[in-house]
């Protein structure tokens, strides 16, 4: 048995999500299925991490343990899945790694991008890629409602419940730190938002995003993003920015780093 780390990128468009689900519509359920017609059975992939419905990847990992029986290089891997994988999702690298790592968790932490276009027409070609915000709005009151993010918090208010979560949590079940955010003005009116941290919860990163954007058309205050850090009895946000601007750019392993 090998078990082999691969490194993917989807446009994430026409999926359910990254989790498998009943009707196999989920990125998932398609590499495993891909996987299956190459070596003549079924096979589970371990993901870094779930990305939701219509949510893009540049650099998605999983592994899986390839059996005995097939003797493939990891070059040849790349080759066979790419073929049957169709053209949105794209295998870019497979390498060997140790029967000990596993994809999600020896993962130490994860960059995700969110890019918003604020042309008066989105082009189509961007289409399912940004969000469109051609209305006026501050640049630099997002920026600063941003930066409220970085640091080491609970951000339960800033996350969506998937139904599984522990009842009590645990101490410290919905802290993450974030360390870095920012914001950078490109070509075309758009704006691309970095996100740095050790984790994220579901829909966190959209979350963190739309509830930014209030305070940027002047819809909050950021006094108000760090009440919902820091007390108690603040309210869940209730702004989600949708899941076309999102994308999962980096994964890191410092157990597989040279």
């Amino acid at each position: 048995m090998a078990r082999l780390l691969f490194t993917c990128a989807y446009d994430g468009t026409g999926y359910r999500g990254w989790q498998s689900q009943r009707g196999g519509e989920t990125l998932q359920d398609t590499i495993e299925r891909a996987v299956a017609t190459i070596v003549g059975q079924s096979l589970r992939i371990a993901a870094s991490g779930r990305t939701d419905a219509g949510v893009h990847a540049l650099a998605q990992h999983f592994h899986l343990d390839a059996p005995d029986t097939c003797r493939m290089s990891p070059q040849n891997w790349q080759a066979a899945l790419n073929a049957n994988l169709p053209a949105d999702i794209r295998i870019l690298a497979v390498t060997l790694v140790p029967d000990t790592f596993h994809a999600r968790f020896d993962a130490t932490g994860k960059v995700y991008e969110y890019l918003i276009c604020r042309e008066s027409v989105l082009s189509p070609f961007l289409r399912g890629r940004a969000w469109h915000i051609p209305h006026d709005f501050s640049e630099s009151a997002l920026q600063e409602a941003l930066q409220i993010y970085v640091g080491t918090h609970d951000f339960r208010r800033f996350a969506a419940s998937r139904g599984n979560e522990p009842q009590p949590p645990p101490l410290g079940f919905y802290e993450r730190t974030i360390y870095s955010c920012t914001l950078c003005r490109e070509e075309q009116g758009m704006l691309r938002l970095r996100f740095h941290g050790n984790g994220f919860m579901y829909r966190m990163v959209r979350m963190l995003v739309g509830t930014a954007h209030q305070v940027a058309r002047g819809r909050m205050r950021v006094h108000d993003l760090e009440l919902m850090l820091t007390e108690p009895d603040a309210p869940k946000t209730r702004f989600c920015a949708p899941p076309d601007g999102l994308y999962l750019t980096r994964v890191e392993y410092p157990t597989l780093e040279q």
